[in-house]
């Protein structure tokens, strides 16, 4: 009798299972709530009043772009509006939560508790990745830590599992790294994916594979917001559009889910074919972190300091590229490091300033901030500065760690690397402001502003340049825009719309001429040693496609070196613009490209790619 009531339950919950995998099911997906701009609040609380109306949806998604500007301001708002839900909740950040976040998205990871998700519902796995682009204007990247994360994930599941897959993007070439979520999904049973982004209804394939962009939950010229309700059949996946008055649309997209994807054999991915027809440039060595790296590096003697967003201060053999000492900090860092007497100096998201011993990678210092630094620090007069995103730029004493000044006046956070010269230091914010202090008061010189109201114009993100008494400047109002460095004052201001400079700019080595990299590809040389606008050259021979990395091109030894927001190096001639050659070395934006005397190049790319190279001087164009 035993052993028919256990094969009766056993039986029963092979039924049950059965049922439950074959059963129907209703989500909400919830995209682009944008809080922070005015209304978007009132918008997302009326669709969690209706959502939570509904007792047929099992859960919801959000795919990102949940604020304006990932403050932690909005970021909390949106996360009392969204606790109102009386259903799970999955979130993802997008690129507006990522690209201007004042704590170089620990705020995302700390309000919400996750940037990821993968959780099984009725046999479906979903799962859910973050998009960048992280603190650096470009293409979206999914970060290097949360690819590790994916491709663990994937191998907890069979690969019959259908698979219903989420991102704030797009799956194409708008996601630096897309192939490397598309190569990892191809033996799985993939059903469809969903994203955002677009602010549109759109369906989609990708790479054959199902795919759908959903409306954003703004009203815009509309009466009522809105978001999409999505059916799951043992056959078939249905999009409708829901609008908040208490409208549900018919379905706008309908796919079949019986089969499996039918996948392209011959999908694109990026070339590293280009690098053997120049084999002047050769790879020394690389290193693959396992997590992205935000910043820049700094060369002291043989040993290469570099970060990364897993919030590691490392220091490497130069010759080999291999580690010698590891510092973890509690945030991630997009801080590039700087080294002063022995002491490697690097601000964390973790509101920290570290001085960490050169030699053997101790803490010597650990400065508070009140909130996240994401800016870099800069050394002089026996001080080390670093602005933070809590309105402050502060310096200490780095014989004794005593803060020397604190100036409390700036407006919004600061991401960029300082200029220091002559007794000031140089920077601007996302506060559409551009700052002097003095290095031996911290008292105010002069702030210039660049009479723009949105702050996604401010110059933030330039690395600012100094010659012949003038400051350089470029913009995301695509202005270029040269200051009196003693007054602040404006001696030239110029957009072009045939060449618009933005962010990127450099000096020459000889300090006479001011490079530019346009957004349409090309090399502005622009002729510093007179007040007026100049241009001595424009690049010539290739350009390099649209491009907004704001990483600083680099002139060494005759040659500019320019690194784009797809993993390129491209050289030009410094004296009239040639293009020379190009070379590979990621697929992602890169953060620098440091030169050295002997024809080495290191780079680092945002996908935490390390790499260093050697160019013969046959490829310098001399």
């Amino acid at each position: 009798m035993k052993k028919i009531l256990v094969f009766i339950f056993l039986f029963s919950a092979i039924i049950a299972v059965g049922q439950e995998k074959n059963s129907s099911f209703r989500f909400a997906l919830v995209t682009d709530t944008h809080i922070g701009n005015p209304n978007n609040d009132i918008d997302l609380r009326r669709t969690v009043a209706d959502i939570n109306a509904q007792d047929d949806i099992d859960f919801v998604i959000h795919s990102g772009d949940v604020t304006e500007f990932g403050s932690d301001e909005e970021l909390a708002l949106a996360k009392s509006i969204l606790d109102g839900l009386n259903k799970p909740l999955y979130i993802l950040p997008g690129n507006h939560d990522a690209n201007w976040s004042e704590s170089g998205t620990n705020s995302f990871l700390r309000i919400f508790g996750a940037e990821t998700f993968a959780f099984e519902h009725k046999g479906f796995l979903f799962v859910g990745l973050a998009s960048g682009p992280n603190m650096r204007m470009g293409p979206g990247q999914i970060p290097r830590e949360n690819l590790s994360w994916f491709f663990n994930e994937l191998k907890k599941i069979d690969t019959d599992t259908p698979i219903i897959y989420v991102n704030h993007y797009p799956m194409d070439n708008g996601l630096n790294n897309w192939f490397e979520v598309m190569d990892a999904l191809r033996p799985y049973n993939v059903k469809l994916m969903l994203c955002g982004h677009g602010h549109a209804n759109k369906e989609f394939h990708f790479e054959g594979v199902n795919a759908a962009m959903c409306r954003a939950n703004l009203r815009a010229k509309e009466a009522f917001g809105g978001y999409t309700i999505l059916t799951v059949t043992p056959d078939s996946i249905q999009l409708q559009e829901r609008l908040v008055s208490g409208v549900t649309k018919a379905p706008w997209l309908s796919y079949a889910i019986a089969s499996r994807p039918q996948w392209v054999s011959d999908a694109p991915r990026p070339d590293y074919s280009i690098n053997a027809a120049n084999p002047q440039v050769s790879e020394v060595w690389s290193v693959q972190e396992a997590s992205d790296m935000g910043s820049g590096m700094f060369l002291s003697g043989d040993k290469l300091v570099y970060t990364n967003t897993a919030g590691e201060i490392k220091a490497a053999n130069a010759a080999n590229g291999k580690t010698i000492w590891t510092y973890k900090t509690d945030g991630k860092i997009y801080s590039t490091p700087t080294v002063q007497n022995q002491t490697v100096w690097c601000a964390s998201s973790d509101s920290y300033l570290y001085g960490i011993d050169l030699r053997n990678g101790k803490q010597r210092f650990r400065l508070k901030n009140n909130k996240a630094v994401v800016a870099s620090p800069a050394y002089a007069d026996h001080k080390i500065m670093v602005a933070g995103s809590d309105g402050h730029c502060r310096a200490w004493d780095v014989r004794n760690g005593k803060l020397a000044w604190d100036f409390d006046s700036v407006k919004n956070f600061v991401v960029t690397r300082p200029l220091v010269k002559d007794g000031v230091i140089f920077f601007g914010s996302w506060g559409n402001e551009f700052y002097a202090l003095d290095i031996a008061t911290g008292k105010s010189r002069w702030i210039w502003h660049n009479g723009q109201s949105n702050r996604m114009f401010s110059p933030a993100q330039v690395v600012p340049v100094s010659t012949f008494g003038r400051i350089y400047l470029a913009s995301p109002d695509r202005y270029m825009t040269v200051l009196d460095e003693k007054t602040g004052q404006v001696i030239w201001r110029h957009s072009d719309p045939e060449q618009r400079a933005r962010e990127s700019i450099s000096l020459s080595e000889d300090g006479r001429t001011v490079y530019a990299k346009t957004m349409d590809g090309n090399i502005l040389a622009v002729d510093a040693s007179v007040p007026e606008r100049k241009v001595k050259w424009i690049s010539s021979g290739e350009d390099m496609g649209y491009e907004l990395t704001p990483t600083p091109v680099v002139e060494k030894n005759g040659i500019v070196y320019a690194p784009t927001d797809k993993g390129l190096i491209y050289a030009f001639r410094a004296s009239d613009g040639a293009f020379l050659w190009k070379y590979r070395v990621s697929s992602s934006l890169i953060n620098m490209i440091l030169p050295t005397d002997k024809g080495e190049l290191y780079v680092s790319a945002m996908d935490g790619r390390l790499v260093k190279l050697s160019v013969r001087t046959s490829a310098t164009g001399k």
